[in-house]
């Protein structure tokens, strides 16, 4: 007898899919579009190993299969699992592959199930390997370096029986108040865009069909997260379809184009709308103007929210469906799909197509022909060493006053005394970021560790905490003082924590729960969204003190947001943001600090001089304001901006022509940079576009459209040399579409988005 057609490994894709759905009851097809289980309530460790759990047998009895199982190895303070009781390397891909045995053994048609797990900065898992976090990674400006990492992030993913990853990507750091900062790439649409293209390459590689090291993507969040009211978490967006369109769906597009498998629905709503309910963004713009094939995944618990605006479970249910929603989490919603179809809410026919996209992922996949894993994962040294790397190219010298001192305060070159200070000084976790796995003993370096190693031999390093991370307690402030007083320098580590700790509580989805007022370790991360953007008041304090002993002061920020810091100017001779830059930041900070690395790192997003004046994203509408009366309403420091140890002076730009037709615009934008100093730089030099006249809509002050990377040894002048083509050049018309308008454009570039020089480009009719 022959073997079904789905079975047939090298029939067409869509020809499998199709034979498979005939095949599948009702009951069958609502449990592929169902991923309601927590993953850590599907196993239990014994004393031999795991087993499967009796909650996990039933679920997949339930439904004669299971769509997906979301966080089958996930480890933190939410899921409470440990390295006492959890999923470690050495077991990862023999309990997955019992997940994956009992799923097709004791299912009528065998189906594969997909394994789901967070990989936002590295695979949230016991020993899984942590990347500095999405911030960070935007201020590299290096999208190679990314797809890298990302790429072994998928293979150690793939290594450990997983298969889908949820990695945010698509939100905007449009408001830093929003606890979620350090999930987004920048402020900026192209930024994003041009790291979510490198996201999506390196974990899923070119090939339709996934290879055995290469993981499916699905994108968070769509769309327009990042523009809630206030920076509150969840809450609703007042954006308007030009601005979701000009900024908050680039990254999305750019996403898609490259292939990603999918995205997941905001917990936003748009236009009175939860995402998840929405038909216009889901199937109207995804699926119908797009042309996206992929899946849509709901957000944690998100469809229960829609009971309110649906009536019941059931009516939620199939107006998610309805808008173009694929696969649940951890909803009661999707679970009762079959009595909206019998109900007459849904159609059967709408519930195949959202069946058919998960089973189109599984075959991908190559689930039917290869459920198992291949061998046993090993902790990748490569990947290690790409985490670092990032870690050091992220890190961005905000201020540096040597021109006031006969000699730069950095870098630390001779053997000296250095006191290292502060709640962010010696903490690990602190340093790591939100979604991050328990790590073993031994594992990274803090800033301190990391001063200590690299420190010249014959230099003293002392170390005190002055303060805690939040609070007012200054305690700690005198000690702090008296080794300050006693050093050469003192390195002050400063900023904020998304470290989860047991004690936190958390929501049904995961987000921290923090009520107003109440102390807690967390100042960033998923649930913990702040009003004040200074650093805490015990910070400052001891910053002040610090400071009045008279000792050059060089402050690290280990931060998930941009924290307002006025307060630094005349205090500190240098200030550096190194973002959560994960295990091995305290050795990239370090070599920064002592030179053997250069401070290459450039803002992804303009940091305020306080909340007040927000919002400060370079990009505004151009409508000429002047500015607040009592404070600047410009940003503390601009996106874009990066110092170095050297200096480099940048010519004017030089088009290859300075008129060209809206029909064929294509030409090139030259720009000389020269280093003046005596160190050698990696310079990332910026190109600007800013319509001066002629336009649809009224245009942004600037906005940037392409950038490049370029060594500099001392002395060395180079040209650096920008292709410009339509994409450069277009603006969205009124019925926002993509397209190249007449009119007068200035081509920008510079250091950064506040240090530019332009030169006109006339665009014609024809």
């Amino acid at each position: 007898m022959n073997a079904p057609l789905y079975k047939e490994a090298g029939a067409p894709v869509a020809d499998r899919v199709r034979d498979l759905l005939s095949r599948m009851t009702l009951t069958e097809k609502v449990g592929q579009v169902n991923q309601r289980m927590y993953g850590w309530d599907a196993y239990e460790r014994t004393p031999d190993g795991h087993r499967l759990t009796d909650a996990f047998r039933a679920e997949v009895a339930a439904f004669d299969g299971m769509g997906a199982l979301y966080g089958l190895q996930r480890a933190d303070p939410w899921s409470g699992v440990t390295f006492a009781d959890g999923i470690t390397a050495a077991d990862a891909a023999r309990v997955a592959d019992s997940v994956q045995q009992h799923v097709m053994s004791s299912t009528r048609l065998g189906i594969p199930v997909l394994l789901v797990e967070e990989v936002p900065h590295g695979h949230q898992a016991l020993d899984g390997t942590v990347l500095p976090v999405n911030l960070a990674v935007g201020a590299s400006w290096d999208p190679e370096l990314y797809e890298a990492a990302a790429a072994g992030a998928a293979a150690e993913l793939r290594a450990r029986g997983g298969h889908v990853a949820l990695v945010s990507a698509l939100d905007l750091v449009r408001d830093p108040r929003w606890g979620r900062a350090e999930e987004c790439f920048g402020e900026d649409p192209y930024l994003a865009a041009r790291f979510t293209q490198a996201l999506v390459r390196g974990m899923q590689g070119d090939d339709a069909v996934f290879a055995p090291d290469r993981a499916a993507v699905v994108l968070k969040h769509f769309a327009g997260q990042g523009a809630t009211i206030g920076g509150r978490n969840s809450a609703a967006t007042e954006l308007g379809p030009r601005e979701l369109h000009e900024i908050h769906l680039v990254a999305a597009r750019a996403g898609v184009r490259a292939g990603a498998a999918g995205v997941m629905a905001a917990y936003n709503e748009y236009d009175g709308l939860p995402c998840a309910a929405s038909r216009e963004l889901l199937t109207g713009l995804l699926h119908e103007r797009w042309g996206f094939t992929g899946l849509v995944m709901a957000d944690g618990c998100a469809l229960d929210r829609l009971v309110r605006l649906a009536g019941d479970p059931v009516a939620a249910g199939a107006l998610a469906l309805g808008a173009g929603t694929d696969l649940s989490l951890w909803d009661g919603c999707f679970p009762r799909l079959a009595e909206a179809v019998e109900r007459g809410l849904v159609s059967e026919d709408t519930l195949d197509a959202a069946v058919s996209r998960v089973l189109a992922l599984k075959f991908r996949l190559g689930l039917f022909e290869r459920p198992y894993v291949d061998e046993e994962p090993a902790r990748s040294p490569a990947l290690d060493a790409l985490s670092e790397r990032l870690a050091r190219e992220s890190i961005v010298l905000l201020s540096h006053d040597q021109a006031s001192h006969d000699e730069a305060t950095l870098p630390l070159t001779d053997p000296s005394r250095i006191a290292v200070i502060g709640p962010n000084a010696d903490s690990l976790a602190q340093q790591l970021g939100d979604y991050t796995a328990p790590q073993r003993p031994g594992t990274g370096l803090t800033v301190l560790d990391g001063i200590r190693t690299v420190a010249p031999p014959g230099s003293e390093v002392t170390y005190a905490r002055g303060c805690e991370l939040v609070g007012d307690d200054l305690g700690g402030i005198p000690e702090a003082v008296a080794l300050a007083a006693g050093a050469d320098t003192a390195v002050l580590v400063l900023g904020g924590s998304s470290a989860r700790e047991a004690d936190t509580r958390f929501d049904s989805n995961g987000a921290a729960v923090v009520a107003s007022g109440a102390p807690v370790g967390m100042t960033c991360g998923e649930g913990v969204d702040l009003a004040d953007l200074s650093l805490p008041q015990g910070q400052l304090a001891l910053l002040d003190a610090v400071a009045a002993t008279g000792t050059p002061v060089v402050v690290v920020l280990v931060q998930g947001r941009p924290h307002a810091v006025p307060e630094s100017a005349g205090r500190a001779r240098a200030v550096l943001s190194a973002w959560y830059p994960g295990p091995w930041g305290g050795l990239a900070i370090a070599d920064v600090l002592f030179g053997r690395a250069e401070p290459v790192g450039r803002l992804p997003l303009s940091v305020p001089r306080s909340a007040a004046q927000l919002p400060v994203f370079y990009n505004a509408k151009d409508h000429g304001y002047r500015g607040y009366v009592d404070q600047p309403a410009t940003a503390l420091h601009a996106f874009g901006h990066g110092l170095s140890y050297t200096t480099v002076e940048y010519g004017e730009p030089r088009l290859s022509r300075s008129r060209a037709p809206v029909t064929d615009p294509t030409l090139t934008c030259t720009v000389a940079v020269t280093n003046t100093g005596t160190r050698a730089t990696l310079e990332t030099v910026q190109l600007y576009v800013r319509r001066v006249a002629g336009s649809s809509s009224w245009p942004r002050v600037r906005e940037l459209r392409g950038f490049a990377r370029v060594d500099l040894a001392p002395g060395e002048h180079a040209e650096v040399v920008f292709v410009v083509e339509a994409d450069t050049l277009a603006s969205l018309d009124r019925a926002l579409e993509s397209v190249v308008e007449p009119g007068e454009l200035l081509l920008e570039t510079g250091p950064s988005s506040d240090r530019t020089s332009g030169t006109l480009l006339t665009l014609t009719p024809s």
